[in-house]
């Protein structure tokens, strides 16, 4: 009897429009990723750190809104200092070993959930000064400061334990062990994510009520710059993690459509760049939207013109640069 097994009888399993599907060629990612990465780093290095000093040198952290600032630019500057570990693992692959490809996932996820939480807090502080000032004092003692800063930071890290556990070195990348885990990390963002949100939506729709009916502008400058920096993170980050889920989708076959699949990767870098930018864009606002800010950022340009002065004449130091203010109000 004849053998038919000849080539073309065989059936393949392997399907070449699945393996073009999954083939990602982009040819501005490597370029991007290398000139935008590390100059979002340096731009947050930056800006964070003058935050920092001026929050340190020139105002009182008696203020819990001014607590809250200074870890959201402590949580910045850990996930800034991640971005040269992204560029170096598009030209050389991870060449860490596991250990660093957990922590430095681990680190992404506080630096995520630690902005989350304080953003979320912070908001809920100020709805509390204007709904209703008299429940608010006791949060301004030391004690009650360093608890919520405590607590904030404790749980951002139990919260990225699970990131730490589900990362690996496969394949000399870093990346997730299973394709449940990254969809299980995923929805653990997007969860906190969108509990975040609404209990932001609903602070800021009860905070702007009451402001419509109050005559005193007292609060108007510090709703004003909390604000902005919430619209400004929601902003960045929503679309990346809407991405995300849909990338998740992709994964666990729940979607399959190849066009689509190349539209999300697309948007997801994209997306990504956007998000990532956000280290840096916290202390941008704060000049724009911190009267305070920008008038002890000038004092300390002043006072850095006057050393290098002195540094270079002969003339008698001066005494004070007088102004400033360290009253127990955040620098708005």
């Amino acid at each position: 009897m004849e053998s038919t097994d000849t080539p073309d009888n065989y059936t393949f399993d392997y399907d070449l429009s699945s393996a073009v599907c999954e083939h990602k060629s982009f040819g501005f990612v490597t370029m991007s990723t290398t000139i935008f990465y590390p100059l979002v780093f340096l731009l947050s290095l930056m800006g964070n750190s003058l935050v920092l000093w001026v929050l340190v040198k020139y105002e009182s952290l008696e203020s819990l809104t001014n607590v809250f600032i200074l870890n959201l630019c402590l949580s910045d500057l850990v996930f800034s200092i991640l971005l040269p570990l992204w560029v170096l693992e598009y030209h050389m692959s991870w060449f860490l070993g596991d250990f660093m490809c957990k922590l430095s996932n681990m680190l992404f996820s506080v630096s995520l959930f630690s902005s989350i939480f304080f953003l979320t807090i912070m908001t809920v502080h100020r709805y509390l000064s204007v709904v209703n000032p008299l429940s608010s004092l006791s949060f301004n003692t030391f004690k009650c400061r360093m608890l919520v800063t405590t607590i904030v930071w404790v749980a951002s890290i139990l919260s990225s334990i699970p990131d730490a556990m589900f990362h690996k070195v496969n394949d000399s990348s870093c990346d997730y062990s299973g394709t449940m885990w990254h969809a299980f990390s995923v929805y653990q963002h997007n969860t906190f994510f969108l509990l975040s949100l609404g209990t932001i939506v609903f602070c800021y729709v009860r905070i702007l009520s009451t402001l419509l009916r109050m005559r005193s502008r007292r609060h108007h400058r510090t709703v004003i710059l909390i604000l902005t920096i919430v619209v400004a993170y929601f902003l960045s980050w929503a679309p990346y993690n809407l991405v995300m889920f849909l990338e998740t989708l992709l994964k666990l076959g729940i979607i399959g459509n190849c066009g689509f699949k190349q539209q999300v990767d697309y948007a997801l870098l994209i997306c990504r760049h956007l998000a990532f930018s956000h280290c840096c864009l916290n202390p941008v606002l704060y000049v724009f939207v911190g009267i305070k800010f920008r008038r002890h950022l000038k004092r300390l340009f002043q006072f850095c013109w006057l050393c290098q002065h002195q540094a270079t004449s002969s003339l008698p130091k001066a005494h004070s640069l007088g102004g400033f203010n360290y009253e127990g109000a955040s620098f708005y």
